[in-house]
């Protein structure tokens, strides 16, 4: 037993009493009401609108203040301040919290309240009452529309001085729309998000079959729609909530795997599941790599802002299988987290876990007696003023009568009851006569009140026939309900996956890149890319989709190449640093290729002109300078990232170079004055990486040589374009000429050469010139591929006419794999 003061004091005096209680009864009666105030007033939304009784009084107070959508926002103090002084007998955190969910985007499907101002974020909360502010949303109008037709009950508020709304008309099923989560004392809630159009398609057609079950329903409703999108994987958990009203599945994050820099790849997440924020991912990705439980992620950054929203970039270490890594992402963080439903709502005043067709059915019975109840209020509203009509309309067909009446009258008591005995009106038509303006007493009033007359019994014909008729309301719920969706639906924005869309490769492929043959490639338009196959097919050769491959090399994913440049450099790249290719080696797709000049530290003047193993076993390289210099250099590697593999002089650059597979090869050179030699490549003697070369072809006065390169003895062809020196380069189409290589015979090494493009009137330059294997392809800068004519040009005769300047031209005869 315990003891408890009294309240009362004693009659005689103020001494003290001491009532004695059972201890176990004080705590059941104080814990049940405990309990029944969170479960009704608190933390359960009621069925019909969605709401919590806080939620409720938000939209109710903002609505009764005029803080509508079009209007300015106000503070959000104020709102709070109102309703927790008029409506919510609790603390103004409770009130703030509520409101500032109602207008989260990713917290809420369809925002009732427009924010204004740090509403916070999946992560963190929202600043102060003081510094935000809101109004109510358009699709908040629509839950309080009809507040003032007397669709809905109203109580008295906590300390009876006014009253409030049991529950809002709730022209949408917010329930479903918007989701409700919240705890009370032994259940709780958890409802996910829907999508409004989905939503309201199935109540249309429970209007039509009222007998339609779950699985019909659910082929309007397939599944959740949450605000932040995902994808939600396995239905099976869907299925059972939507029957049962408890049920569970997985989302899963949004993500791609795309080239975030040219050296390495990344993971790209663009949604993320629902109630979870970058900021949480990045402190457990952080946590497992530095524990040691994750491998392969270089970085992780978030780049989200509000033109792109979410965007998540985890940049994974070169050698690491992006698609593996990603799928160890999703078991070990929050990138795939389940969600549970347990759908507990207050119906009729009690909890009850319900079903998807309980809940489309508690809404839809709510949403037919709002109508009845607003058609009815607009009947009798119709009524009331047809009743007034009919009076004036007596009052004016004897106007003069009633003057008198008036006129004679006492007071206005007096007049009211003579009228109502001369006129055998009633009391409500003899005030609103004596009410009536002067203005009114004309001719063109009696016209006006008989069309207002007319319109008034056909409106009450038409409202009659909606109440007594069901099949009338439930048409005009459905068509309400359809301009919602039409007016505030938006397309659905999970992705439903009824299995989790794992490749079995991803699954069981290793995490680190294997160390397996590959090609590199390099284009005209400057691309670097490797590709995951080591041969192309006999006879065919690597052929871009977009412009042409003018080198292309045998590496391994993990292993070293090297490429040459204009400058005399032999530059150390690394396999693995290259973005791999979708399609063959045969024909690879280098769009997706990285600009080499990304790769390589190139200085403004120097460009790449080929790509080398850096294997001391082969041939080594060929290359030759604009002066007519020509050099062999001995396979080489060296321990740094560059080194020269040709001493210029000053003034010189490298024009071409190519890497030696076979020594049974010509050296070409091809000067701007339209002279080719070429000689057998044994005619050059190798030399170490110091070495200067030796004279290659004996140029004449300010000529120069625009291609140096290999060509084999036989099906090979020569490509010439000439133009003029005076048009802007890659202005002058020029004309074009093949021949085919066999047309040249071979010179002495440091000899002229012999002509190979006769000039036309207004041609004194060779644009471009080149010699190699046939069949050959032409790109233009842009990379756009240009047909080439067939080799049957004469030696020293002239071109043809071109269609658009050209820009490289590569052999597309496949290298042999032996190579």
């Amino acid at each position: 037993m315990a003891r408890k003061a009294s309240t009362t004091p004693p009659e005689d005096d103020f001494t003290e009493r001491i009532v004695d209680i059972d201890v176990s009864s004080e705590m059941q009666t104080s814990f049940l009401e405990y309990a029944y105030s969170v479960i009704y007033a608190r933390a359960l939304p009621d069925a019909r609108d969605g709401l919590k009784p806080v939620q409720r009084r938000i939209l109710y107070s903002m609505n009764e203040m005029g803080v509508r959508p079009d209007r300015g926002h106000v503070k959000c103090a104020r709102v709070v301040g109102q309703v927790m002084g008029v409506l919510h007998p609790h603390g103004d955190t409770a009130i703030y919290d509520a409101l500032v969910r109602t207008a989260q985007p990713w917290s809420m499907r369809l925002p009732l309240i427009d924010g204004h101002g740090n509403f916070g974020s999946p992560d963190d909360g929202p600043a102060a009452m003081r510094y935000t502010e809101c109004r109510m949303a358009p699709s908040a109008l629509a839950m309080t529309d009809g507040l003032d037709e007397d669709t809905v009950d109203f109580k008295p508020n906590y300390d009876g001085r006014d009253t409030e709304p049991t529950v809002l008309p709730a022209a949408f099923p917010n329930l479903l729309v918007n989701g409700a989560s919240g705890i009370a004392v032994g259940m709780a809630t958890n409802c996910p998000p829907h999508n409004l159009v989905e939503v309201v398609q199935a109540l249309r057609h429970l209007l039509k079959h009222p007998d339609a079950d779950v699985e019909a329903l659910m082929r309007f409703i397939p599944g959740p729609d949450l605000p932040t999108g995902g994808k939600i994987i396995g239905l099976d958990g869907i299925k059972d909530a939507y029957a049962t009203g408890r049920g569970s599945f997985k989302i899963r994050a949004t993500a791609r795997v795309e080239q975030v820099t040219p050296r390495r790849k990344g993971i790209v997440i663009t949604e993320l599941p629902y109630n979870i924020g970058p900021e949480k991912v990045i402190e457990q990705i952080k946590s497992l790599v530095g524990s040691k439980k994750l491998q392969g992620i270089a970085d992780i950054k978030d780049l989200a802002d509000l033109t792109n929203g979410t965007r998540l970039v985890i940049e994974v270490k070169n050698g690491f299988n992006a698609d593996v890594l990603l799928e160890q992402l999703y078991k070990s963080t929050k990138l795939e987290d389940s969600y549970s439903i347990n759908a507990v709502a207050l119906v009729e005043g009690q909890p009850r876990t319900l079903s998807l067709r309980e809940m489309l059915t508690v809404y839809l019975e709510h949403r037919l007696e709002v109508t009845l109840r607003r058609t009815e209020f607009a009947r009798r509203k119709a009524l009331e003023r047809l009743h007034l009509v009919e009076g004036l309309l007596i009052a004016i067909v004897d106007i003069d009568d009633v003057i008198a009446i008036i006129r004679s009258s006492d007071d206005a008591a007096a007049a009211r009851a003579r009228l109502i005995e001369a006129f055998d009106l009633t009391e409500t038509q003899a005030s609103y006569i004596l009410d009536m303006q002067l203005r009114r007493l004309t001719k063109f009033s009696k016209i006006e009140l008989d069309a207002e007359r007319e319109s008034l019994l056909t409106k009450i014909t038409e409202l009659t026939e909606i109440i007594d008729n069901e099949d009338q309301l439930r048409t005009l719920v459905g068509n309400d309900l359809a301009e919602m969706a039409k007016k505030h639906g938006t397309p659905r924005r999970t992705i439903l996956l009824a299995a989790s869309g794992v490749a079995a490769t991803a699954a069981t492929a290793p995490l680190e890149v294997a160390d397996d043959p590959c090609w590199v490639l390099l284009s005209s338009a400057g691309l670097l890319a490797r590709t995951d196959h080591a041969d192309p097919l006999p006879g065919e050769g690597p052929r871009a989709n977009h412009d042409v491959v003018t080198s292309m090399i045998r590496a391994t994913a993990r292993g070293d190449f090297g490429v040459v440049t204009s400058s005399g450099r032999l530059v150390r790249c690394h396999a693995l640093d290259l973005p791999t290719v979708p399609g063959t080696a045969n024909a690879p797709n280098l769009q997706g290729g990285a600009q080499v000049s990304e790769l390589v530290g190139l200085a403004a003047d120097e460009r790449v002109l080929c790509l080398t193993t850096l294997d001391p076993d082969s041939l080594g390289l060929a290359v030759g300078t604009a002066r007519g210099v020509v050099k062999r250099v001995n396979p080489e590697a060296l321990s740094r990232e560059s080194w020269d593999v040709l001493r210029l002089e000053p003034g010189d650059q490298l024009v071409g170079a190519a890497e030696l597979t076979s020594t049974d090869v010509d050296l070409v050179f091809i000067t701007s004055d339209a002279q080719l030699l070429h000689f057998p490549v044994s005619d050059v003697r190798p030399q170490g990486r110091s070495g200067g070369g030796v004279a290659g072809i004996k140029l004449s006065p300010n000529a120069r040589v625009v291609f140096f390169g290999t060509a084999p003895r036989a099906d090979a062809i020569v490509v010439t374009v000439a133009g003029s020196s005076a048009a802007l380069p890659g202005t002058d189409a020029g004309t074009i000429k093949v021949t085919p290589f066999s047309e040249y015979p071979a010179k002495g090494r440091a000899t002229a050469g012999m002509r190979c493009h006769r000039f036309l009137k207004g041609e004194d330059v060779l644009l471009l010139g080149w010699a190699g294997a046939a069949p050959a392809r032409a790109a233009a800068a842009s990379g756009a591929p240009i047909d080439l004519p067939e080799a049957t040009g004469r030696r020293d005769g002239s071109g043809a006419p071109n269609g658009q300047p050209i820009a490289a031209v590569a052999s597309s005869l496949a290298q042999k794999a032996d190579t």
